[in-house]
């Protein structure tokens, strides 16, 4: 499931680099949910869990149906 999560991610960062941030995936657990990493502009940004729930997640979970939710890490 890993390389799945790498290749969605992949196909978001465009836009996320676009604005100067970025996500690093960091782990996913066996219940499906993802650990990501904010960086760069989208670290500090208020809108960043906007973006990690309406837009990472529901993305990765529209992907893969094994993905149940997204959670950030510092």
């Amino acid at each position: 499931m890993k390389e799945k999560i790498e290749k969605a991610l992949d196909e978001i960062r465009p836009g996320l680099q676009a604005d100067g941030g970025n996500v690093e995936f960091v782990d996913v657990n066996d219940e499906g949910v993802v650990f990501l990493r904010m960086v760069g502009a989208c670290s500090g940004c208020p809108s960043s869990q906007i973006t990690l729930k309406m837009g990472i997640e529901r993305k990765l979970m529209e992907r893969i149906p094994e993905v149940t939710a997204v959670e950030a890490v510092p």
